[in-house]
Formats: structure tokens, sequence, C-alpha cells
């Protein structure tokens, strides 16, 4: 296993620099990635080698690069000795300075998946966090059939019924599907420090992530991660019912169990319309027949998702996969016991463990606006009788 001070070593190396002139990123045990995701040399005495034993021609032009590494940037990695996995290559440009017009903005970044009584806490901790300042909450846009039923904008319209204190903080932006974007956004629009509020076993993970390219990607005097502590329903042992728990229950067709997972505004209609999308969501009337609970919550049943992951029936090398916590997407360019090292497309590489990953699958969308899907409308009414098979559109209204 490398020291700290060898991969150092090995970053500035001429392997390094020769490697980002050619496009590849090296994949933390001496090895480099084209990329397709393919292994093409090593570091041999701090030169790159590749597997046929050549030497690169050193007349590379230096203004055709492929895309070069921004970094390695460990996501909820697994324990291992400082420095393995860590960065290859730094972004090549550094975000150049803007004027700092405005104040501390504290950010929740999360799946939601769907919302539960338990985030409502989490929010409280975020605004409460804010103490007064600017404070947006931005839900993932990860989206599966098992994992994350919800599209970001319908989660979006039910946080905003779910959570009426903090329904203006909520905000669906396409353009936001990671926390660099989040970060890059803030930067740009001048607040001069960062608070992220994340659960605690995602903590050291945001840390290391946001300020490592503080300076690179983004500039603010300081970003500090605080912890919402056991307040976060995505986290192990949370209090109260986590988002995975209440899959499990539309799954299972259990709406009454499922609505005391809500917050007291969710109540009535508007739990009995999550329900309900979350399982048309998930498919649940299949689900039934030929999904399992590792599929839909794979905290609660984490060795049949390993089985599964050994087997090679999920997260196959060059498989394109999305990490659950920050919305980065890879293709996977290495498997350990139970986590995966990927390389996203603009170079950032990326650990993993298996159960905050989900393969990545295109966005399809809806069709239907945003706002004719609001909650507790003739028009999302419509919309959903429309998804529903042999379901005729139809008012229930007595005109009479």
């Amino acid at each position: 296993m490398k020291s700290f001070f060898h991969f150092l070593n090995e970053a500035q190396s001429n392997a390094a620099k020769q490697a980002k002139k050619l496009g590849l990123v090296g994949d933390g045990h001496g090895s480099w990635v084209d990329p397709n995701g393919r292994i093409v040399g090593r570091t041999v005495d701090g030169e790159l080698v590749f597997n046929s034993g050549r030497k690169p021609a050193q007349e590379t032009d230096p203004n055709k690069p492929g895309p070069a590494a921004r970094g390695l940037t460990p996501e909820n990695p697994p324990p291992a000795a400082p420095g393995q996995g860590g960065m290859e290559a730094a972004p090549e440009e550094e975000a150049p300075e803007k004027e700092k017009t405005r104040g501390t903005l504290t950010i929740g970044f999360g799946r939601f998946n769907p919302p539960t009584s338990g985030h409502e806490k989490l929010l409280d901790k975020i605004k409460d966090t804010a103490d007064g300042e600017q404070y947006i909450v931005y839900p993932s846009h990860t989206t599966d059939p098992q994992k994350n039923p919800l599209d970001s904008e319908t989660k979006t319209l039910f946080m905003k019924k779910m959570f009426p204190d903090h329904a203006n903080a909520i905000v669906y932006d396409p353009g936001i599907r990671t926390i660099f974007d989040a970060l890059k956004q803030a930067d740009a629009e001048g607040y001069s420090s960062i608070n992220i509020v994340v659960g605690s076993d995602r903590q050291k993970e945001f840390e290391n992530l946001a300020n490592k390219y503080n300076g690179q990607l983004y500039n603010f005097d300081a970003v500090n991660v605080i912890s919402a502590g056991e307040r976060d329903p995505d986290s192990e042992g949370v209090e109260g019912m986590s988002a995975s728990k209440l899959r499990a229950l539309a799954a299972d067709g259990d709406f009454e169990t499922f609505k005391n997972g809500l917050p007291k505004a969710a109540k009535g209609m508007v739990a009995r319309e999550l329900f309900n999308t979350v399982q048309r969501s998930m498919g649940a009337a299949a689900a039934t027949e030929g999904v399992e609970l590792w599929q839909i919550a794979p905290k609660y049943d984490q060795s049949t998702l390993r089985e599964h992951y050994v087997a090679g029936n999920v997260f196959g090398l060059g498989t394109l996969a999305e990490s659950l916590n920050t919305g980065l997407v890879g293709r996977i360019i290495r498997r350990g016991a139970n986590h995966v090292i990927a390389v996203t497309k603009e170079g950032i590489m990326f650990k993993s463990w298996i159960k905050d990953l989900t393969e990545y699958v295109s966005r399809i969308p809806s069709g239907v606006p945003a706002h004719k899907r609001e909650v507790g409308t003739d028009s999302y009414r419509e919309y959903v009788q429309r998804l529903t098979p042999m379901e005729k559109v139809k008012s229930f209204i007595n005109k009479k």
C-alpha cells in the first residue's frame, strides 16, 4: 500500500505530466486509465510505461490533450490508508476570483426519495445553521425505479406541500445535478462562505470533497461542512422513519404505516398522493413479484446486495454508476470488495460504497410541465389518471 508521501511524489512525477497530456487518469494504484476506462499503462521509476512496454512519444502535442483528470475525489471511501485513491492531477485552471458581495449561504443537498418526517428535522437544522441568512435545499436528480422512484421535479412539488415553512428554500434546478454544481453557482452569485449540512455519516466525505476543490472550481473564504447528527433520514440509525423504509412499505402496499413516517402537513390527501406516486414510479405491482428488498432499500439487506455484486450481476466494469450522495456519474474502472472506483466524463475519479450507488439510467422527461403536476390540482389528477392503466380521465366533482 502506498504511503501518502509516495502518492504525492507520484502525482508530481513525469508519469503524471505525460499522462495528463494524453488524457489519462490514475487509478490510485500506480496504473493509468484511458477515457474508455481501460488500463493502458503504469508508472515505472517515475515514468509512464504503456502495457506494450513502450514509453510515450516526447513530441506529444500539448494543444491536443484528451480530457485531463480533474482529480481523485473519494466519495464515501472505504477505509484506506491516507492517499489511497487520491488525486492524480488537479484541474488545469483555477476558478477566477469573483467579487464577493454576499455573506454566507447554507446548502442542503439530498435524495429525499421520498420525503419523510425525518427530513423535516434536517430542514429545520439547515435553517438554524443559516441563522437568518440565506439557505437553499436542492433535491438530487438521481432517478431509478427502485431506490429513487421520484424525479427531482416531483420531489420538489411534494416537499413544498409537506414542509411549508421551508417552501421558498426548496428549489428545483435542472442545472444543479451535483454538489459541485451547487457550489459553483453559489460562487458565481457572490457568496463569500458556504455551510453544507449533511448527515454525520457523510460529513467527512463532503469535507474532503468540497474543500479539495475550493480555489480550483470555486473560491470561498470558508467551506464549513456541518453534521445534522442523527437527523438525516438517509443515514444509518436515524431517528424516525427513513426513506428506505417508506419505499419498502410502498412496495408492500402498507399505506397506514407509510403515512406515519410523514410530517403532519402531509396527512390526508397529500399522503395518499405521495404513496400512490411512489408505488407507481416503482412499479409496485411488479415489485411484489420480482423486486427484492436489496434493490429497494439496500442498506437493510447489504449482504444480498454484496452477493449480487460479487457474482457480477450489478456494478460491472464499464458500467455507468451514479453516487447517491453527491450526484456524480462515472464509468466503473475498478471493483473492490464492497466499493468501486469510477471516472466521470470530466475526468473526476471517485470511490463509493456499493450501497451508495445506483446504475445510471437516462432521464425520461414526463412531458408534463411541473406547474401542471401540482399536488391537489385538477391537472395533477388528470396527469395521474393518464398514468394509471384502465383509468379514464374524469372529474369526481358533482356538477349538479
